[in-house]
């Protein structure tokens, strides 16, 4: 008898844990549909469609891709007066559109481009899977460029050093150099202490780092540590020569980055007093496409303009 009141006890308290779950989940899927329905709708995704590869008219508001170059060192040349000009070679190896990638502004694109190759066994299955999905080869290297619709490329367009145009000014970015931890006159600049009378062994050290009141480093302060290392743009750099059949730009100055380092190149866009183009340049738009644009010699070099450097201005 005592053993049949048990089982029924039992029974009883498993169906109104059972009622009392089922009324939880049910209140817990209310809510949830409560706070959705107060949540900000997702935002609409574009993604401007292309379907073949076809020159285009270059505008002021147009904005060109960039691309993925290695640095292969400095060098020097002469422009058309004789003068030195110290240049970086930066070459593109089997650079090619990889996707297309949706935006939330309609006015804007991007596009991820590629660089180099890689080996499969290298390449991780996700990423193979995507390279496999849009029909290219792995890619040593990825990065993504924003553009205006009117220069979409197809995915698997290859982009050349006829991409550039001689004369024409290009930002670039890459990490630079890392330098280890330094102390604040390397780092930073600072004058560093007394060098004789009245010092004792704080001759780099940066000084003071705070006052009495709030007794505390403010945040930012300037001080020792890890210097270099960190994504470096060099802006309005000219474009001197473009070898198209080894594919490769010399950009006059210097290029933060090792040897052999991956390198963002792309149009400048902060243009105060300059041109992007010079006056008359045949702009590639959308970009260089062999058998509809002008077929270009092996080397273009840049034409200074001007006047003689080297000869005394008559007054």
């Amino acid at each position: 008898m005592f053993s049949t009141l048990l089982s029924t006890a039992r029974s009883m308290g498993a169906a109104g844990r059972l009622v009392s779950s089922t009324t939880q989940q049910a209140q817990f899927s209310t809510s949830m549909l409560a706070l959705r329905a107060k949540l900000p709708q997702e935002k609409v995704r574009y993604m401007p469609e292309v379907s073949e590869l076809k020159l285009a008219d270059y505008t002021s508001k147009s904005k060109r891709t960039g691309v993925i170059a290695r640095k292969k060192g400095m060098t020097a040349m002469w422009d058309e007066w004789g003068v030195r000009v110290p240049v970086t070679v930066l070459q593109l190896e089997n650079v090619q559109v990889v996707s297309i990638l949706k935006t939330s502004n309609p006015g804007l694109a991007r596009l991820q481009i590629g660089c180099g190759t890689r080996k499969e066994k290298n390449v991780t299955k996700p990423m193979m899977g995507h390279f496999k999905a849009h029909g290219v080869e792995p890619k040593a290297k990825l990065f993504e460029f924003p553009i205006t619709p009117d220069a979409v490329l197809p995915v698997g367009t290859e982009i050349t050093a006829a991409h550039f145009v001689p004369g024409q000014l290009v930002d670039v970015t890459a990490p630079s150099l890392g330098k280890g931890f330094q102390g604040v006159m390397k780092r930073w600049g600072f004058a560093g202490g007394p060098a004789s009378h009245g010092n004792s062994l704080s001759h780099r050290s940066l000084g003071s780092t705070g006052n009495i009141n709030p007794a505390r480093v403010y945040p930012g302060k300037k001080m020792p540590g890890r210097m270099g290392g960190k994504n470096v743009t060099v802006m309005r750099l000219p474009v001197m020569k473009v070898d198209t059949a080894l594919n490769c730009i010399w950009v006059k100055g210097s290029v933060p980055g090792y040897d052999d380092q991956f390198i963002k190149v792309r149009d400048s866009i902060k243009l105060i007093k300059h041109r992007l183009f010079p006056d008359g340049a045949n702009i590639p738009f959308p970009t260089y496409i062999a058998g509809q644009s002008t077929e270009q010699p092996r080397e273009i070099v840049a034409k200074v303009g001007g006047q003689d450097p080297l000869i005394p201005a008559s007054d």
